[in-house]
């Protein structure tokens, strides 16, 4: 019988020498990755104008390793986008023109999802040149549906020509289009315990947009086993000569907030900091000297800092014009 070698682990242990891990040289083969993502479920495809529709669809799963999507009309690619885009205009198209638009995954191997069933959506025609914006929808309302998910309801525009859809935008971008009958939609892939902002636009068969209705705001519930939320409540800022005040509730995290961090057009800023003796309990108030020229938009949000150390989540963001 052939007698197979020891092995090196027994050869160091037979000449007396210990406590060295032994390393057999031999590397793990690793199969390539061959299985394709989950086709994007949740497509929906809507006409903005003659020449342009809407195309979005859900998320994928952070499991399903997707790093993007690929867009297709009738088969033909048309867009490619990364994984954290769901949702693209495809424009330069005909009037009166029926088309259907699949969407695939692809991950970091490169393979591709099933197209998955086609939205099937028909431009409208062609109309004389409008120059007239639809009127902004005159109320609206939202409300937490779960630590996830929202519902946004709005007030019908009017326009010249006929609204052909309505934007729905959260911190100035644009995350969802409905269409021109419907006045209300779900919004999901929402963050727990978190403050929303969302405005409505009515558009036009021209692309000619509205301004924004009213803004309201939206606080999603923590996440089960989560505990209160960490959010500033009802944050206000107000423009006056030279300065800007913050107004704002603090969260109830069972311990007096002193520090606060504030973040201009996305970037942090300065930290607010309350000594002892002048926390505020209920309202608390800041105000800022500023010496930006008059017309500088800001888009100011704040969070505290919680008893463990790390950083709360944002309040609502609030945006305003300094003045002189």
């Amino acid at each position: 019988m052939r007698r197979s070698a020891p092995t090196l682990a027994l050869r160091l242990a037979v000449a007396g020498i210990t406590g060295i891990t032994a390393v057999t040289g031999l590397t793990a083969c690793t199969a390539p990755d061959t299985e394709p993502p989950p086709a994007p479920a949740g497509l929906t495809a809507q006409a903005g104008s003659a020449t342009s529709v809407h195309v979005m669809w859900d998320a994928a799963a952070d499991r399903d390793g997707v790093t993007g999507y690929q867009v297709l009309e009738a088969g033909r690619l048309v867009r490619e986008l990364p994984a954290e885009k769901t949702m693209v205009d495809i424009t330069g198209l005909a009037p009166q023109t029926g088309y259907a638009f699949t969407v695939r995954a692809k991950d970091a191997a490169g393979n591709l999802s099933d197209p998955g069933p086609a939205a099937r959506v028909t431009t409208p025609a062609a109309g004389a040149e409008d120059r007239t914006a639809p009127t902004s929808p005159a109320a609206t309302t939202a409300r937490a549906t779960g630590p996830r998910s929202a519902r946004v309801t709005w007030t019908a525009a009017t326009d010249d020509t006929g609204v052909t859809a309505y934007d729905v935008y959260q911190g100035g971008v644009r995350i969802h289009t409905a269409g021109p009958g419907e006045s209300a939609t779900a919004l999901d892939n929402l963050r727990p315990d978190t403050v929303y902002t969302f405005t409505v636009r009515a558009r036009d068969g021209a692309d000619n947009s509205s301004p924004d209705g009213p803004a309201v705001d939206v606080t999603t519930p923590p996440a089960s086993g989560d505990g209160p939320g960490t959010a500033p409540a009802e944050f206000a800022a107000t423009a006056s000569p030279g300065a800007v005040t913050l107004t704002w509730t603090a969260p109830d995290t069972g311990d007096p907030t002193t520090e606060y961090e504030l973040y201009v057009n996305g970037l942090p800023t300065t930290v607010i900091q309350f000594g002892a003796g002048a926390v505020p309990s209920g309202r608390a108030e800041h105000r800022l000297t500023v010496a930006e020229p008059t017309g500088t938009v800001w888009a100011v949000k704040l969070r505290a800092r919680l008893p463990d150390g790390n950083w709360g989540s944002f309040s609502a963001e609030r945006r305003l014009t300094l003045v002189a």
